[in-house]
């Protein structure tokens, strides 16, 4: 079964149900994969299209609300906040600091508890998605506080890429901004996104990173935004990311 609805325009149903909120398109193959899905009475499987406006989806038996109104907000994330929808610790999350209700929301990258700094949320998961994938190649700016005070030879080094155990670093941008009597503050513009990145990269030459703060993100700034405030993106800047996600392959 390719197509569930011969009524245009056909979407994946991972994509609908992710874009509506359900859950994110991973989870939703899940949901699929489980026999949890049903469209237009029946059960739904992975490849399967539909029209999320016109064929009546459920999920668990329950139908799938309208397709909601897209949101997509910058936020500035304080130090000590996790970037989760839910913490089994019970950690305050970025979701905490959001006053909207009924609406399913996606950090796009996340931003390590200990760190601080631009996150965007959206309810947009295919945007999410493909920003967030490591193929993006999306510029991201941070300012680094290390612990020392890294040579010149040593900036060029991690800038051209050095090797971690999951693979070598793509090249970055490294300038210093500001350095003390015992430290350093620098700015690092990455085109990645992994887990910890940062601070595994200044620790594999023996530089501890004290301070890590999100301030860019594909040309958006924090401005005058202070830590846990947070404003919708403006409708040229949501513009900007779409043309992005356009220009991006469908597997990423």
């Amino acid at each position: 079964m390719k197509s569930l609805s011969r009524m245009a325009p056909l979407q994946r149903l991972q994509k609908i149900l992710s874009e509506a909120g359900v859950a994110s398109r991973r989870k939703a193959e899940e949901l699929i994969r489980e026999g949890r899905v049903t469209v237009n009475g029946r059960k739904a499987q992975i490849g399967d299209k539909a029209d999320a406006f016109r064929d009546h989806i459920k999920v668990d038996g329950h139908r799938m609300a309208s397709l909601p109104a897209k949101v997509h907000l910058l936020l500035n994330k304080p130090r000590g906040i996790v970037t989760t929808a839910d913490d089994p610790e019970g950690r305050t999350t970025v979701m905490d600091l959001i006053k909207m209700e009924k609406t399913r929301l996606f950090p796009v990258g996340r931003l390590d508890c200990d760190a601080e700094g631009l996150l965007l949320l959206t309810n947009d998961g295919e945007m999410a998605h493909k920003l967030s994938h490591p193929s993006s190649r999306i510029p991201r700016t941070y300012q680094v506080k290390v612990k020392g005070k890294p040579t010149p030879d040593e900036i060029r080094k991690l800038s051209r890429g050095i090797f971690l155990e999951d693979g070598p670093t793509a090249p970055c941008q490294i300038s210093l901004l500001k350095e003390t009597e015992e430290n350093q503050w620098l700015e690092m513009i990455l085109f990645e996104g992994r887990n910890r990145q940062i601070k595994r990269m200044w620790e594999k030459l023996g530089y501890p990173v004290l301070k890590l703060k999100r301030v860019g993100f594909s040309g958006l700034a924090l401005g005058g935004l202070k830590p846990g405030e947070y404003r919708p993106l403006r409708p040229e800047e949501v513009e900007k990311l779409r043309k992005i996600v356009k220009e991006r392959p469908s597997g990423a």
